[in-house]
């Protein structure tokens, strides 16, 4: 199949070209920053983010689309189904 945009910038405000599984994991690094993390079951996230730091988001519902350029997903987290997008 073309892709009509196959030309266009990539920008971080469109959508996403790609995805893989989240495990989270206190020693592995994501091979790609993510532009957005989905978790399919509620809980809390930890994260790693692109620029430095490490934060918890807690109280996220299932279903959640989380706008974060991560390079790790903690073992800490309790959400499930976690999904990055690139």
């Amino acid at each position: 199949m073309s892709d009509i945009f196959q030309h266009h910038a990539t920008d971080l405000a469109g959508p996403a070209g790609g995805a893989f599984s989240i495990t989270p994991s206190d020693s592995t690094e994501f091979t790609q920053p993510t532009r957005a993390i989905y978790v399919g079951g509620a809980g809390s996230l930890s994260v790693d983010m692109l620029l430095g730091g490490t934060v918890t988001l807690s109280g996220i519902p299932g279903g959640t689309l989380l706008p974060l350029r991560a390079l790790r997903v903690r073992e800490a987290s309790t959400v499930t189904a976690i999904v990055g997008l690139y």
